[in-house]
C-alpha cells in the first residue's frame, strides 16, 4: 500500500487558523498586534520570492508587516545599525534577515547583532544554546515545522529509531537535537553526514527517517526501512521541476508516511516563522 502523504500544505492551514484566533484576540483584548520587520539586500531572486511569502502569510494573518529592501552595495556597518533601531522598536517583536547576505557582509555579524528576543528565526547563539539546554526559546522553524508534521501525522516519537541525513546548522543538527530532548521528541537519534561510512545501514534502521542533504533523490528505496516515516526537507530543481532529497516515487511504496516535494515541509517553515512571532509578541508583553 503507498505510503500517506504529510501535507506540510494543509497541516500550515490548521496551525494558520489557530494562529489568525490568537491573533484576534490578542488585538482585542490587550491591543496587541505582533509585528516582524524582514531586511532584504541585494537582488537575490529567490530571497525576493520568500520575503514575498513571509510578507503574504503576515498580511493573511493580521501580522503587522514591515519590508526593508536595502541595494547590494549596503555596508555592514549600516545594516548593523538598521538591525539596532530594530532591536528597540516597540512595534517590532520579530527581525528577520534574508540570506544569504552579499560576500561583503560578515552573516555571523549581522545575525549576533539580532536581539536574542527578537530572533523568530532562532538562529542566535543564546537562543541555540537554551535549545540544547531544552530551555524556552524560538526554535528555529524548518526544524520546529517537522516536529509539527510529525506530531500531528501522529507519529510516535518516544523511543523512536530517528536517522538524521545532513549536519547543516539550520536544519541537522537542531532538528537532531530537538528530538533528542526529553520533553521534545525523546526518541535515539543518528545523524549521518559525508564521513559516515555506510549511510544505508544507519536509515535501514530508522524508524523516522529525515533527509536534509541538497541532492536530488539522494536516498532510494533500498535505503528505507519498510513501514518508516520518511521527511524530505530538500527542494532541488530539475529539467523535469522539483524533487526531493529522496527518490519519492519508489520510497512511498515502502513507506509509512512521507511528505511530497513540493507541499511537504517547506509551507510549515512560513508558519513557523509567523508563530515564534506571536510568541515574541507575548513574551514582549508580559503574556507569556
Amino acid at each position: 500500500m503507498p505510503a500517506m502523504l504529510i501535507k506540510g500544505s494543509e497541516i500550515s492551514k490548521q496551525i494558520k487558523e489557530e494562529l489568525k484566533i490568537e491573533i484576534a484576540n490578542l488585538k482585542t483584548n490587550n491591543n496587541l498586534i505582533p509585528g516582524l520587520a524582514t531586511v532584504l539586500v541585494g537582488e537575490n531572486e529567490a530571497s525576493k520570492v520568500y520575503v514575498g511569502a513571509k510578507e503574504k502569510a503576515c498580511k493573511e494573518l493580521g501580522i503587522y508587516s514591515e519590508r526593508i529592501d536595502l541595494p547590494g552595495d549596503t555596508k555592514e556597518g549600516d545594516l548593523l545599525a538598521l538591525i539596532g533601531r530594530l532591536n528597540k522598536d516597540p512595534k517590532i517583536h520579530g527581525i528577520l534577515v534574508q540570506l544569504p547576505l552579499p560576500k561583503h557582509i560578515n552573516e555571523t555579524n549581522v545575525l549576533y547583532s539580532i536581539d536574542p528576543s527578537k530572533d523568530v528565526d532562532g538562529f542566535h547563539p543564546v537562543n541555540v544554546g537554551k535549545m540544547m539546554l531544552g530551555e524556552p526559546c524560538f526554535l528555529p522553524c524548518t526544524p520546529h515545522g517537522i516536529l509539527e508534521l510529525l506530531r500531528r501525522s501522529n507519529t510516535e516519537l518516544s523511543g523512536a529509531e530517528v536517522v538524521v541525513v545532513g549536519r547543516s546548522n539550520i536544519v541537522g543538527k537542531p532538528v537532531a537535537n530537538m528530538l533528542l530532548q526529553k520533553n521534545g521528541g525523546n526518541a535515539t537519534v543518528t545523524v549521518c553526514h559525508t564521513g559516515t561510512r555506510d549511510i544505508p545501514s544507519h536509515t535501514r534502521r530508522a524508524d523516522i527517517l529525515i533527509v536534509a542533504v541538497g541532492k536530488p533523490k539522494a536516498v532510494t528505496a533500498d535505503m528505507v526501512k519498510e513501514g518508516a516515516v520518511v521527511i524530505d526537507v530538500g527542494v532541488n530543481r530539475l529539467d523535469t521541476g522539483l524533487v526531493g532529497d529522496v527518490d519519492f516515487e519508489p520510497v512511498k511504496e515502502k513507506a509509512r508516511a512521507i511528505t511530497p516535494v513540493p507541499g511537504g515541509v517547506g509551507p510549515m517553515t512560513i508558519v513557523m516563522l509567523m508563530k515564534n512571532t506571536v510568541q515574541s509578541a507575548k513574551m514582549h508583553e508580559g503574556l507569556s
